[in-house]
């Protein structure tokens, strides 16, 4: 059911708001003891939210954009009064006096709070399994991650245990995990959503955005938490469109780049690079041209990535020092002691890995050398696409160069994990809108995901693109069933 068909049924009274909720909630308490999506359950607070909701159809008052929709929300946005850990032990017991921005226009939309869900520590992961909570799994096959950071949002969704979501993407913490559960995850272009109420992980990269199971509702939530907010001087004071007015426009003579350095990979997976080049030909059958387009530097994106990113790292998460708040040793005798054994014990080691690097890459005499030099290549990064969007309309990318993979196989090597967010990461250096779709599925029924990149605040050419393709293709019609009974 779409966003659009329930607003119709809450509205002809065929179905109230407190029914639905109900339903996912017993769903919730069936399933997610086996996929650990969730971190918390608000049962009485989403309850009173769709008592409201009902009560406001019976009124005969007119009914907001989401009325009703029960959203899940990744446990780094802000929900006031309502615990916010970032799935770290430093934050176990944080409780925000405010609600983020987005999740705020959720509300005022109607919008119904499930739960907070679960992420990598921090945001910094590509399989939720570096939680302090413990890890997600795939609801396709419970063996493997669900990607990441955003990984419970994502499996929330397509585990139908909500019926939209919201995550956060740094350099494809909603894309990947998209990709990995078979859902649709739009990255809107930076400073087009605020980021009011997020807790930072690399400031000028994070972006919040939504999970969906089609990109229709991905449109309608874009369409609330879209806009400027005074409160955060990064997002851009222009107009918000109609995200939803040319969805069903023809994409005929729109053109579709491929980027070759993406299909030239030797990591990228043969049922990966298949399965997105017949998208492709979809989108050629539909009237849209193919052209081959070269960004020279989108492979050099991940290693400068993981110079800005640590850095900013490094500087945004000083504020966790045992003084303010968060977690405090119980072992300190000293100032000293208790900045350093609070963080030693409070950040798991992936965080305090990426601090490390950080921390080395501002220091002097290495400054220049390391984060300087990435953000000169990250000014390349956009000038390629700058380029490429000369002779394409929109870029077309496999999502992850691979399927989901087994939980703890990239355990003991960094490296590997980080290169799962290859295809992902230019997209964010370069502030641009990208949205990753279901387009097939491999051997072992492993969604495949479809990755399209737009130039920037183009959001509207690229979900008409994206529905063109989905409404088209029909992926999901043909999925196979998930691994544990979701009925």
């Amino acid at each position: 059911m779409t966003i659009s068909e329930w607003r119709q049924k809450l509205k002809k009274g065929e179905v109230s708001s407190l029914e639905l909720v109900d339903e996912y909630i017993s769903r919730i308490k069936s399933i997610d003891k086996l996929l650990h999506s969730y971190l918390y359950i608000n049962y009485e607070k989403a309850k009173s939210m769709a008592k409201s909701i009902d009560e406001a159809r019976s009124a005969g008052n007119e009914l907001p954009p989401l009325a009703g929709v029960p959203f899940a929300i990744k446990d780094n946005l802000c929900t006031k009064d309502i615990t916010t850990t970032c799935s770290s032990k430093m934050l176990e017991t944080f409780v925000p006096p405010y609600e983020s921005t987005v999740t705020e226009k959720l509300w005022n939309a109607g919008g119904v709070l499930i739960g907070k869900t679960n992420l990598d520590e921090f945001a910094m992961g590509s399989s939720t399994e570096t939680s302090a909570f413990g890890a997600t799994s795939n609801p396709w096959d419970l063996t493997r991650v669900p990607g990441g950071s955003s990984g419970g949002s994502a499996a929330a969704v397509a585990s139908d245990l909500c019926m939209a979501s919201l995550g956060s993407d740094t350099g494809g913490s909603i894309r990947q995990p998209a990709s990995f559960c078979g859902v649709v995850g739009l990255k809107p272009t930076y400073g087009r959503v605020s980021r009011w109420g997020l807790i930072a992980f690399a400031s000028s990269l994070d972006q919040v955005g939504p999970f969906t199971n089609n990109v229709a509702d991905a449109a309608e939530v874009l369409q609330v938490i879209a806009g400027h907010d005074p409160k955060d001087s990064t997002c851009l004071k222009v107009p918000v469109p109609n995200y939803s007015k040319n969805l069903s426009v023809s994409i005929s003579g729109l053109r579709i780049g491929l980027i070759k350095e993406c299909f030239e990979q030797n990591g990228l997976n043969s049922e990966v690079k298949q399965s997105t080049l017949k998208a492709a030909d979809t989108l050629q059958s539909l009237g849209a041209e193919l052209v081959e387009v070269s960004c020279p530097r989108f492979t050099d994106g991940i290693s400068t990535y993981y110079v800005i990113a640590p850095s900013e790292a490094s500087a945004n998460l000083a504020r966790y020092d045992g003084v303010k708040y968060g977690y405090r040793s119980k072992d300190a005798v000293n100032l000293f002691d208790m900045t350093t054994l609070s963080r030693a014990e409070g950040f798991g080691s992936e965080v305090q890995r990426r601090i490390l690097i950080g921390t080395y890459a501002l220091s002097a005499g290495y400054v220049d050398a390391y984060y300087k030099k990435a953000q000169q290549v990250r000014t390349l990064i956009r000038e390629d696409f700058k380029k490429a969007f000369e002779s394409a309309d929109v870029l077309l990318t496999p999502t992850s160069p691979t399927t989901a993979f087994k939980a703890g196989s990239h355990k003991d090597d960094p490296l590997q994990m980080y290169l799962s967010d290859l295809l992902t990461i230019p997209a964010n250096l370069a502030g641009l809108p990208s949205i990753s779709l279901p387009c097939g599925f491999d051997k072992a029924g492993l969604p495949i995901g479809l990755q399209l990149i737009a130039n920037v605040l183009d959001e509207p050419r690229l979900l008409q693109v994206a529905f063109q393709y989905e409404q088209n293709a029909k992926v999901m019609e043909s999925a196979p069933k998930m691994h544990f009974n979701v009925d």
